[in-house]
C-alpha cells in the first residue's frame, strides 16, 4: 500500500504545473464576478471540478436563472459519471465510506493516472489500488485549493501577460487526447465539437447541454454497433 500511495503521489506532482494556473486563474475570476474570498475557496472545496466552476461563474456573472446554472455546470461534470463507471471493476468493492472520499476526490487528473495505471497493473489488490488513487489526489487536491486561495487573495494584480488562462485549454487536451483509443470515443468528441460549434447560438450556454447529451448518445450507440459487429 505505502508503495502504491508514493506511486500514485509521483504521478500526481506533474499534474502540479496545469493545476497551479487553473487554480489561481479561477480564484482571479471569482473576486471579479464579485465573490468574496470565503465564496470563493467554498466553490473550490465544495464542487472542487475546475470546468463546472468556470461554467456557473460565467453564467452568474451574465444573470442566468439559477436552474440553467446547475444544469449548465451538472452537464459539465457529466463526464464523472462515466469516470466512476470507469473505475468500478477496480474500487467497487471498497467500503461505502471510502468510495465517498474516492467521489469526493474525483478529478481528471486523479481519474486519468489511476485508469491508466489499473489497466496496466490489474493484479493489484482493492488496498493497492485505492492507495495509488489517494496518493494521485494527495499531489493534487490541496494545491488546488492552495492556488484557489492564492488567486483569490491577489486578484487582479496578476498582470494580464502571464496568460493563466493557458491552463484550462491544455489540461484537458492532456487529459483527453490520449484517451481517444476507439471509434466510440472519437465519435463522441467529433460530434460534441459539431454540435457545440452549430448550437453556439443557443443562450445561457445551453448548446453546452446539447453537445454533451449528444456526445454521450453517439459513443454508446457506436459502442452498440461494435459489439454487434463482434
Amino acid at each position: 500500500m505505502k508503495t502504491s500511495f508514493w506511486a500514485g503521489f509521483r504521478t500526481g506532482l506533474p499534474f502540479l504545473l496545469v493545476v497551479g494556473p487553473f487554480a489561481t486563474l479561477f480564484g482571479v475570476v471569482g473576486t471579479e464576478a464579485g465573490l468574496d474570498i470565503y465564496q470563493v475557496m467554498g466553490f473550490s472545496v465544495l464542487v472542487i471540478a475546475g470546468a463546472a466552476q468556470f461554467t456557473a461563474i460565467q453564467l452568474m456573472q451574465d444573470h442566468v436563472p439559477t436552474l440553467i446554472v446547475l444544469a449548465s455546470a451538472l452537464a459539465v461534470n457529466m463526464r464523472m459519471v462515466m469516470y466512476s463507471a470507469s473505475l468500478t471493476p477496480h474500487l467497487g468493492a471498497a467500503p461505502v465510506w471510502k468510495r465517498a472520499l474516492v467521489s469526493y476526490f474525483m478529478v481528471d487528473q486523479s481519474y486519468a493516472a489511476a485508469h491508466q495505471y489499473y489497466e496496466q497493473n490489474p493484479e493489484l489488490p482493492l488496498d493497492s489500488k485505492l492507495a495509488f488513487f489517494f496518493g494521485v489526489a494527495t499531489a493534487v487536491a490541496p494545491f488546488w485549493y492552495l492556488f484557489t486561495y492564492v488567486g483569490a487573495a491577489v486578484g487582479t494584480s496578476i498582470p494580464p501577460e502571464y496568460a493563466l488562462d493557458f491552463a484550462v485549454p491544455i489540461t484537458f487536451l492532456a487529459i483527453i487526447a490520449p484517451g481517444l483509443r476507439t471509434i466510440a470515443h472519437v465519435a463522441a468528441a467529433m460530434v460534441s465539437i459539431i454540435v457545440a460549434l452549430l448550437l453556439n447560438f443557443l443562450p445561457y450556454n445551453l448548446w453546452l447541454l446539447v453537445a454533451a447529451f449528444a456526445a454521450m448518445i453517439t459513443g454508446a450507440q457506436v459502442e452498440l454497433w461494435m459489439e454487434r459487429q463482434k
